[in-house]
């Protein structure tokens, strides 16, 4: 996967990218500036990607 590749993103995520992207171009910033700040910020949130392998399930409070 080359840089810059958003397959290992979920619909959701990149939805969400989407819109963000949208609010920060209505604030005024360029197109380039605004999708990288969405993707910034869909990273942040989610902690990247699609996450695999155990141990990544929500477990109940012990």
């Amino acid at each position: 996967m080359t840089r810059g590749d958003k397959s290992a993103y979920t619909d959701k995520q990149k939805r969400q990218a989407r819109h963000i992207e949208e609010g920060y171009e209505a604030q005024g910033l360029s197109k380039k500036a605004a999708q990288k700040r969405a993707w910034a910020t869909v990273n942040k949130r989610d902690g990247g990607g699609k996450q695999s392998g155990s141990g990544r399930a929500n477990h109940p409070a012990r």
